[in-house]
This record gives C-alpha cells, sequence and structure tokens, in this order.
C-alpha cells in the first residue's frame, strides 16, 4: 500500500496577457467599444467586468487541471455541473497488476497525526482493504467486483475542464468554511497553483 498527499497539475500552458485580450475583445463586443482597445487596455477592462459582475465573459475562456486526490473529494467535484470530466475508473484499474506497482494507493489525510491512535485505525482499514480486494480478485472476481471493498481513501487521479467562471464558483463553494477539509486542502493547492501562472487580475478573480 502506497500513501501519497494530494496534488494539482494545471495542464494547459496559461499565457495571463493573451487571455485578457481574449476576453476583452468579447467583452467590448456587447458595447461596441472594440476601437478602444489599445496594447495596455486589457487589464483595466476586465477588472471593471468583475467588479460589476459581467461574468458571462469570463466564460469564453477554459482551461483544464489534473486533481490527485481521494475518491470521496472527487464525488463532489463532479457535482460541478459546467465542467467536464474524464477520471481513473476503478472497473478497469486493476491494482494487482504492475502497472500499479501492485498494490493500492491512498491518500493521507491531513487532519490525522502519524503515529496517533486515529492514524493507526486509518491506516489498519486502508491496509485491510488492500488485502481483500486483492482476495477477491484471487478467488475470480473482476476489478469492477472487487472495487466494492476499495475505501474513500482510495487515490484517484481526475481531470476537469472548465471556463473562469466556473472555476471561480468552484474555488469558493470548495474553499469556504463550510467544505470538506481534504476539499478545502486541495483549494489551498489549486490556488498555490493559479498564483504561478495568472496575474493580479484574474488570479483576484478566481479567488476572492
Amino acid at each position: 500500500m502506497l500513501i501519497v498527499n494530494p496534488s494539482v497539475e494545471i495542464i494547459d500552458k496559461l499565457d495571463n496577457d493573451a487571455i485578457l485580450k481574449k476576453l476583452e475583445l468579447c467583452g467590448r463586443n456587447c458595447y461596441k467599444s472594440e476601437g478602444r482597445i489599445t496594447a495596455d487596455s486589457a487589464a483595466d477592462f476586465i477588472r471593471r467586468l468583475t467588479l460589476n459582475r459581467h461574468e458571462s465573459v469570463m466564460e469564453h475562456f477554459s482551461f483544464t487541471v489534473r486533481f490527485i486526490c481521494d475518491r470521496g473529494v472527487s464525488h463532489e467535484i463532479v457535482r460541478h455541473r459546467l465542467a467536464s470530466y474524464s477520471q481513473e475508473s476503478t472497473r478497469y484499474c486493476n491494482y494487482a497488476k504492475e502497472d500499479f506497482g501492485s498494490e493500492i494507493t491512498v491518500i493521507k489525510p491531513f487532519y490525522l497525526t502519524e503515529g496517533t491512535d486515529a492514524y493507526k485505525h486509518w491506516e489498519i482499514a486502508m491496509a485491510c482493504a488492500e488485502t481483500e480486494y486483492f482476495n477477491m480478485l484471487q478467488d475470480g472476481c473482476t476489478a469492477q467486483e472487487a472495487r466494492a471493498v476499495l475505501p474513500n481513501s482510495l487515490k484517484t487521479d481526475i481531470i476537469m475542464t472548465a471556463n473562469l467562471r466556473e472555476w471561480r464558483h468552484f474555488i469558493i463553494m470548495r474553499g469556504s468554511p463550510a467544505a470538506h477539509p481534504q476539499m478545502r486542502e486541495l483549494i489551498v493547492i489549486f490556488r498555490q497553483e493559479l498564483s504561478k501562472v495568472l496575474g493580479p487580475v484574474l488570479f483576484d478573480y478566481l479567488t476572492r
């Protein structure tokens, strides 16, 4: 059994200036003010749009993100409707195969401290799930049948594509104090990755 931490990868190469310019062109079409476009007009224009909640313009740009998280968190991610998903399938992935290291991979719950009784209970439960999963496979069950004993902590690889408006909604909803702790953990990582590639106008819009 392999224990790993969650992670986030922005798959698309994001050009902050190019995104702003595209959104400005789309937004100015509403007012037929394309003639006011200059080399440096995009940032201020998009900032005004966001302040005025003219959010539909943000739907003209989408990008794709890979989330490594547990199955429980992924169940919350896919509830967001205005997005496309491709997720690792426990029906077709047989974790006894060498391709998967002949072991299951689970996400470490950050709120459990190694060495505590609670962490030991979780670790034992994960090991038992792995053992019984392999036992079911050895007894002739298919991967899609044996997956019945796999835990919520099982690692999953899920790719999500959404537009800027939906990403904003996603971050606000899943980063709120009411969100599940591991969901919020993933949003913190996502924000950190966004800050590396997006400038202040788009980043503020996505994370406020």
